[in-house]
């Protein structure tokens, strides 16, 4: 299973429904949820580790192949013409260059799904606190009645 925002968003959906007539089965779910969403973290920081090494592998390519100091065959493939050899006009080169943009927008990517699962996590934390207010009024209420 290919882990994305949309299925993490879909997961959250369901399991973040409380309810709220079994609140101690509930309870019993806080540590499955959080061990369940921690682990979509987890893997999901390596994914960016990875991410980011081979995002510093594709710009040290690029950065030879814009410079002119890339094995001659590449050229062969793909001729690039200049040797570009000032540092602002190499930035702009490596800014714009596609193979090196999508590294950048898949750990762009990485880090939303982070901060989506580090916001869920916060939430679950929570769910202890909210589920024992909960019952805690329940109990009140029925104190009354």
């Amino acid at each position: 299973m290919t882990l994305t925002l949309e299925l993490i968003q879909s997961m959250w959906e369901d399991d973040s429904k409380i309810d709220i007539d079994s609140m101690h089965e509930e309870a019993i779910k806080v540590p499955q949820l959080h061990a369940k969403y921690h682990d979509m973290m987890n893997n999901l920081i390596l994914l960016k580790a990875k991410a980011k090494q081979l995002q510093r592998n594709i710009r040290h390519d690029r950065y030879e192949y814009f410079s002119g100091k890339s094995d001659p065959d590449v050229y062969i493939e793909n001729p690039f013409p200049k040797k570009i050899r000032d540092k602002d006009t190499m930035q702009k080169y490596l800014d714009a260059d596609e193979k090196l943009s999508e590294a950048s927008m898949k750990i762009e990517y990485y880090d939303v799904m982070i901060n989506y699962l580090d916001s869920i996590l916060r939430q679950i934390s929570n769910r202890t606190y909210q589920i024992k207010n909960s019952i805690d009024w329940h109990k009140f209420q029925a104190g009354f009645n």
